[in-house]
């Protein structure tokens, strides 16, 4: 009971204290609310760019692998790459022929051309060599028009898929199925528009400037015949199947095909989206501990501020605390009325710095990537901020709770 009492005695008073001294209290969580605000937005932001991730990667699919000639991460220099063979149709055609009825293979070929429709021109353009099996190991589909077809594979037929910024750059508002336009200098058919997918990712690839084509007259066309090309190999993982046992199981296909001995390592790579997110959260996991360690500075000169105004606060109400004292009051009391001054001017601090912070998030989830403020990291900032306060206001609190009564009423 008498806890309560000292506990609601002493958020009155600082509560008071607050109010008669306004401007030293905004002034004082100004520091707060700086420091709130570095924390909160880098922790938004890197939620932020895990978001872009996983957005601009979900079509490589979680349940497809893919057999390339070297792997997507690679730490450190590994010159014996360059010795390895290229994947090539004839590999993918061995490892369609062994998976049939199981799984889907998915051979491509990968290339830039410029592309150019009239007198308008985009430089530098994805232009990829893949099968009507695409759709089957990618969650991207045409938002109009159709997607490739077994027969433009078999017979070669010049005929295009567009991204969304290669539709908007070359052919602006007009519909552009139908027409005609140059990969290079060869002309081909519009027969599909893709949904737009958004701009690429730390280098990741950029879908809407990509060109799909048969994969046979990337081949044809661009001088790739022969099996000379490196091929990457996409194959959707069994439904039925485990991921981790049909990735074994492709290892050792890949080793027949390629005619290895037991005592020889693999001479290709076996890919995945697992190891772009356990690279990136390895990467991205360094820079948020920097990027904290850094912003966390500000929050802990903020702390320092509010130590040094409560010390001063102390000195300025000597007197106030040898009365309270004289008539009663225990250390508990005055201890708590000041801890209470300093968590209250953090925690108003904390509040105005989400709502800052909150500004912030709307204006680099319109912008720059999708982006929220979750309810973890508000209730952080919250928890943080009247931590900050409690630990700042003890010394100050301490030494007014020490206070020898008879020499705090003498002090003028």
């Amino acid at each position: 009971m008498k806890l309560s009492l000292d506990l609601s005695e002493s958020f009155k008073i600082a509560i008071g204290a607050l109010a008669a001294n306004k401007s030293r209290g905004g002034l004082t969580a100004l520091g707060i609310i700086i420091g709130i605000v570095a924390v909160i937005t880098t922790m938004t932001a890197a939620n932020g760019l895990q978001n872009t991730f996983k957005q601009t990667f979900a079509s490589v699919g979680s349940d497809v692998i893919y057999v390339s000639q070297r792997p997507w991460v690679q730490m450190g220099p590994d010159f014996s790459l360059n010795n390895r063979p290229q994947i090539t149709l004839a590999v993918s055609d061995a490892l369609t022929e062994k998976l049939r009825g199981r799984a889907v293979v998915n051979p491509s070929l990968g290339g830039q051309q410029n592309v150019k429709y009239e007198t308008k021109q985009i430089d530098d353009i994805n232009i990829v060599g893949t099968t009507d099996k695409q759709v089957l190991v990618s969650s991207r589909v045409p938002k109009t028009g159709r997607f490739l077809m077994p027969f433009d594979v078999q017979y070669k037929r010049r005929v295009a898929v567009i991204g969304y910024d290669v539709a908007d750059g070359l052919f602006g508002k007009s519909d552009p199925l139908g027409k005609q336009f140059k990969v290079g200098r060869y002309d081909f058919t519009v027969i599909g528009v893709m949904e737009k997918e958004g701009g690429s990712f730390f280098g990741g690839p950029n879908f809407d400037r990509q060109v799909h084509i048969p994969i046979s007259t990337f081949a044809k066309t661009f001088g790739t015949s022969g099996g000379r090309a490196s091929v990457n190999v996409a194959i959707r993982t069994p439904a039925n199947e485990k991921p981790e046992d049909f990735e074994f199981e492709t290892i050792g296909l890949m080793r027949s095909i390629r005619g290895l001995k037991p005592i020889e390592k693999d001479d290709f790579s076996i890919n995945k989206l697992d190891t772009l997110l356990a690279a990136y959260n390895s990467t991205m996991g360094v820079v948020v501990l920097v990027g904290l360690a850094i912003t966390s500075i500000s929050l802990f000169v903020g702390g320092v501020g509010v130590m040094n105004i409560m010390l001063v606060s102390v000195t300025e109400r000597t007197k106030e605390i040898g009365i309270r004292k004289a008539i009663g009051a225990k250390r508990r009391s005055i201890l708590l009325q000041f801890l209470f001054e300093s968590s209250l001017i953090c925690l108003a601090g904390g509040m105005l710095g989400l709502l800052i912070s909150a500004g912030i998030t709307a204006v680099i989830n319109a912008k720059l990537m999708p982006a929220s403020l979750s309810p973890f990291i508000v209730v952080v900032a919250l928890v943080v901020s009247v931590l900050v306060g409690v630990v700042s206001g003890m010394i100050p609190a301490w030494r007014g709770a020490r206070l020898d009564p008879i020499e705090a009423l003498r002090y003028e």
